[in-house]
């Protein structure tokens, strides 16, 4: 049957007026943050724009059999090698009004203190994004702002790329400063033996990639690896089976390796990493401050001066050019 004419409705021509709006007082974040490479790895104080430390390795074992009443006879010291970082200023700012702070609002109290508390996650997974992305280090200057060096450029001895025809090439530290490395047309499909080549080289210089760092596009292919297309999970008789269509950890001949899908890490390339050879160098670490009131409302900035120091490169190792 129809509506009875003149019936006051929440809609149309003859509408109540006046309703509430039904909103929720809560604010769903989705943040797709990550910063595993920020929480972890240790931090050092920098004193300086451009920070610098000192790397070594031992020379190649070789055969050492003496002369019985021989005079000894000195080697050739090989000096430690002068490496250096600069400091990237990454900041974030962002300005309320008085009467937007005043006024009734839903899922907050206060604007700026949301702001706060978001814009720093932001300004976090920007620093995120440059520790492991293929990002040079630059000194800067007038018309260019200082730039860090992220891990992909800096790994350099242990590169695998995935077919002997691609053309990515690592050209890494040199003249104080890390050159980003260049992609090629060319790639291949990740392969069991090419990760194990440069978990092999890390492992040979003396490092433990116990951390393997993968874009969601590489995970798929690790996770249908054929050396783990078998999986066992024990379930008692009364329990439903579960099935396991992901591996977490990859167990090589050069020892246990979290598999880790990392949002930043390029869709290419596959990074296995020691975090100990890894720290990130602070001026100043992440701090809000309040700026100079210039309009009718509070201006504010959470900014950082940091930098990525590569304790030693050689420790780690990539696969490039994966389809």
């Amino acid at each position: 049957m129809g509506i009875p004419i003149g019936t006051t409705l929440t809609y149309g021509v003859t509408t109540a007026g006046g309703n509430r709006e039904d909103l929720e007082d809560t604010i769903w974040d989705l943040f797709a943050d990550e910063t595993y490479c920020l929480s972890n790895f240790d931090k050092v104080e920098a004193n300086g724009t451009y920070h610098e430390w000192m790397t070594d390795k031992l020379v190649a074992a070789a055969a050492n059999r003496q002369f019985e009443g021989d005079d000894a006879v000195s080697v050739s010291i090989v000096s430690p090698t002068r490496v250096g970082a600069y400091q990237q200023i990454t900041r974030k700012a962002f300005q309320v009004s008085r009467t937007q702070e005043k006024v009734a609002k839903a899922g907050r109290r206060r604007e700026s203190a949301r702001q706060v508390t978001k814009q720093m996650r932001e300004l976090k997974n920007d620093m995120e994004y440059a520790i492991v992305t293929n990002q040079a280090s630059t000194a800067g200057g007038t018309s260019l702002a200082r730039s860090t060096a992220g891990m992909e450029s800096w790994i350099t001895t242990n590169e695998k790329k995935s077919t002997t025809t691609a053309a990515a090439t690592t050209l890494g530290f040199s003249s104080g400063t890390v050159t980003a490395p260049t992609d090629g047309t060319t790639t291949a499909a990740l392969t069991i033996g090419a990760l194990n080549i440069a978990l092999q080289g890390s492992w040979s210089s003396g490092g433990q990639a116990s951390q393997i760092l993968v874009g969601p596009t590489q995970k798929l292919v690790i996770d249908n690896f054929s050396s783990i297309a078998t999986r066992f999970v024990d379930i008692d008789r009364n329990s439903q089976a579960t099935i396991t269509g992901a591996a977490n950890v990859y167990v090589s001949s050069f020892g246990r390796h979290t598999v880790r899908m990392h949002r930043h890490v390029r869709a290419s390339v596959v990074m296995c990493i020691d975090p100990d050879m890894w720290a990130i160098s602070f001026i100043d670490r992440p701090f809000m401050e309040k700026l100079a009131r210039t309009g009718d409302g509070d201006k504010y900035q959470i900014i950082s001066e940091w930098g990525l120091v590569s304790r030693n490169e050689a420790a780690n190792g990539k696969v490039v050019a994966c389809a």
